[in-house]
């Protein structure tokens, strides 16, 4: 699944990487990065899970009463800060026609970054 040049670069795996990139620093909970990204939790938690495998996110859970909160834990990621480069220059190889990412998120051109 993840090669030497790290998972593969689907559309989707695309987008969550742009929403990332939009604020490396920035951490954020797999329903956020749905919405953002405009995937499903279905496709969206995959994709979290085998760029954290290869190394290009960091996650924790975060720490709250749930009872009390009245929710259920939420897991953070965000990029990771030593391979943002990798990240990057695996974008710019995988650089999709510039109308397919706008196919999968409506009011997209291809100028994410």
């Amino acid at each position: 699944m993840v090669g030497s040049r790290g998972p593969r670069m689907t559309l989707p795996t695309q987008l969550v990487l742009h929403v990332l990139l939009d604020d490396p620093d920035r951490e954020r909970y797999g329903l956020e990065l749905c919405r953002a990204a405009g995937l499903p939790s279905g496709t969206i938690h995959p994709i979290l899970a085998r760029l954290e495998r290869a190394g290009w996110l960091i996650s924790h859970w975060e720490r709250i009463d749930t009872t009390e909160e009245g929710r259920p834990k939420r897991r953070y990621y965000r990029l990771n800060p030593g391979n943002l480069a990798t990240v990057k220059a695996a974008l710019h190889r995988a650089a999709p026609d510039p109308t397919a990412l706008g196919r999968l998120r409506p009011g997209t051109t291809g100028g994410l970054s």
